[in-house]
């Protein structure tokens, strides 16, 4: 009797929850509901250490309503293409994030922030293109950051700031970066393998290892570095090719190869690291070009001293202008050229310098303190060399307005002219001295009168233009073009002209009469060793169009207004003529009654009399009808009746009859 109420009872407890399923609230020891596990999904809830796996659910973003207690969180092989900041909110306890294989292109900063307890993050397989210093921040307990197969092409330096000291596996393979935060890698004081194989890099600093005592691996290949620099860090440690059993646990696994390594006596350091062959090879000098890097001897890895190839002659500017000194080496490896000053002080990039890579150095706004012998060091690993170059800075060219060399200039009256060009005698009554080989600059004239064939001459002058002629000094090395610049006594704007360099004349045109003009010529060529443009002066000349020849006035000149005057003058009196006979016709037609003059008015229709008698006299005719304008009364006729009917064409046949009766 007892089984039957316990049975009962039995069937009514609820069942007993184990593992969450894949869909619907999961439960916990304690009796707490956690959220839904999303859909194609599968969760562990109910004891830690929960985690939800979502790998290759076809998901296009990180699932709302995660359980936010989950230590494990794996979402790979889907479709998500960005990380906002509220999908891993509240997460404290997270561990494990794998984002790898996704379309992901777009972290917001802080998506991580929330993450303090994370200590693995995979983002391998996606898309990132850039990491700056607020999208991993708050990573404080990171230790494997894989971030290999983007196109990364800038890392910022404060990326790694807040998990520098707990990293110890960073992996960027596979990615675009030219360059690295160096700075920031060699603060990871815990790292133990670094991944930059296959990107851009190009160089890598002396030194940039160093710190990194816990390195165990670090790859390098197949980037574009031609040398690596001598690190401490090799020194210290046995360098292997690859991992080996019985290798002593501070050995470094070096991996470098697939880079176009210059073999020259930079690289003696590595080839003396105790390593077995591997698949390192040289890429040049071209005597080793193609030879395994480890095959190669010691004593054929070679730098060749540096030579000093070109240097500037020495130079003359005048004071206020940029002075350009020249200097270029070669050797192997490539020398870096530094200057010195005359009073010993090594030059640099400063608000009165600039110092080139490629080894030119620029003086802008040379003054005569600056004058000197400046010295070229040109240094590599193998030695140095140096040269030379004098400079001399004289004083300041003379101005091409407003110039206190320049006797007073008279100015004309404008105008505008139009007179042909003629010769003139007295074109050279300002010309140019001949060229200073050494400063390149014209010389001040020694006499006046014709220039000679060293100076620009005016060769014809007139009012508005003028022909300038300058003399062929020869092949000049890069010649580009001429510059023609001039400027009237009026102003001081300068008006420039380009002119073919196969040309030794030009013609002026557009001036104003009776003003004095000063002229340059300028030849602008190409430096073969800097490939920078130079210019030098031909020679400048002065002269002083002429002035407008004003036309006389004649008499006759004003006939033909008077004529066309008089011609609307007379037009005006027709036009005035005819209107008024035009205005006499209208008006006597009006007084008229609207008829034409001397033809009686007619009537409204057609008018017929027809009269009938009694005999005895004779009907009245249509003349001894009763007029208006008589007031004789007819007479009346005894027994006669008078009928007229009057005919009008729009309201047909009327009739008046008149009873005249008489005597009675």
């Amino acid at each position: 009797m007892l089984g039957l109420p316990l049975l009962c009872l039995l069937a009514l407890s609820p069942p007993r929850l184990g593992a969450a399923s894949a869909v619907g609230p999961a439960s916990v020891p304690d009796g707490s509901v956690s959220g839904p596990c999303p859909r194609r999904c599968r969760c562990q809830t109910s004891a830690p250490p929960r985690s939800v796996l979502c790998p290759g659910a076809g998901l296009l973003f990180v699932p709302p309503g995660l359980d936010r207690r989950a230590s494990e969180l794996r979402l790979p092989d889907n479709f998500i293409a960005s990380v906002r900041r509220r999908d891993l909110a509240n997460m404290t306890g997270l561990l494990h994030l794998s984002l790898s294989r996704n379309t992901l292109a777009h972290i917001a900063p802080g998506a991580f922030a929330d993450l303090r307890a994370l200590r693995a993050l995979h983002l391998d397989g996606n898309r990132l293109s850039s990491l700056g210093a607020a999208q991993l921040r708050g990573l404080v307990s990171l230790r494997h950051l894989i971030l290999a197969n983007n196109q990364l092409g800038v890392l910022a330096a404060g990326a790694l700031a807040d998990c520098a000291e707990t990293l110890e596996d960073l992996d960027l393979s596979y990615n675009n970066l030219e360059a690295l935060p160096w700075d920031a890698v060699a603060r990871l004081a815990n790292v133990n393998t670094l991944g930059l194989d296959h990107n851009l890099l190009a160089a890598v600093p002396a030194g940039a290892f160093a710190g990194l005592h816990k390195l165990a691996r670090l790859d390098m290949t197949a980037n574009r570095l031609t040398t690596i620099p001598p690190d401490p860090l090799f020194s210290r440690l046995p360098v292997l090719s690859r991992p080996r059993p019985g290798a002593p646990a501070s050995a470094l696994v070096l991996a470098f190869g697939g880079n176009p390594l210059h073999c020259n006596c930079e690289l003696v350091w590595l080839r003396r690291l105790a390593r077995e062959d591997d698949l390192e090879a040289c890429a040049s000098p071209p005597a080793l070009g193609g030879r395994s890097f480890w095959a190669v001897r010691e004593d054929e890895f070679v730098c060749e001293p540096p030579v000093v190839t070109h240097r500037s002659p020495p130079v003359a500017v005048p004071e206020g202008r940029t002075a350009s000194l020249r200097c270029r080496a070669a050797g192997d490896p490539e020398p870096r050229v530094r200057w010195v000053s005359p009073r010993g002080r090594l030059l640099g990039n400063s608000s009165r310098t600039r110092a080139f890579p490629n080894g030119t150095l620029e003086l802008l706004a040379a003054t005569p303190g600056d004058g000197g012998v400046f010295t070229c060091i040109a240094a590599n690993a193998a030695g140095e060399a140096t040269a030379s170059v004098e400079l001399t800075v004289g004083p300041p060219p003379p101005q091409l307005a407003n110039s206190t060399s320049c006797e007073p200039r008279g100015e004309g009256e404008d105008g505008e002219g139009g007179a042909p060009l003629t010769p003139s005698s007295s074109s050279a009554s300002s010309s140019l001295a001949p060229i200073d080989p050494q400063a390149g600059l014209p010389q001040t004239p020694e006499h006046d009168g014709d220039s000679d064939g060293g100076s620009v001459q005016v060769a014809e002058r007139s009012a508005t233009a003028a022909l300038i002629r300058w003399p062929d000094h020869g092949p000049v090395p890069g010649l580009r073009m001429y510059q023609i610049q001039y400027n009237s006594s009026a102003d001081d704007i300068l008006v420039y002209r380009m002119v073919p360099a196969g040309s030794r004349s030009f013609h002026l045109t557009d001036l104003v009469s009776g003003r004095t003009y000063d002229l340059c010529v300028l030849a602008v060529s190409e430096d073969g060793a800097t490939g920078l443009t130079a210019t030098r002066a031909v020679g400048c000349a002065r002269f002083s169009t002429e002035p407008e020849l004003r036309p006389c006035r004649s008499p006759h000149t004003a006939a033909p207004v008077l004529g066309g005057t008089m011609i609307i003058a007379l037009g005006g009196v027709i036009v005035a003529s005819v209107l008024g006979f035009i205005f006499l016709l209208l008006l006597r037609y009006k007084v008229h009654g609207d008829q034409p003059p001397g033809k009686p008015a007619a009537r409204g229709g057609v008018s017929s009399v027809c009269s009938q008698t009694n005999g005895g006299a004779p009907a009245p005719g249509p003349e001894s009808s009763a007029s208006d304008s008589d007031p004789t009364p007819p007479t009346p006729v005894k027994g006669h009746t008078l009928v007229q009917l009057d005919f009008e064409p729009s309201r047909g046949p009327r009739g008046r009859f008149a009873h005249e009766r008489g005597g009675q």
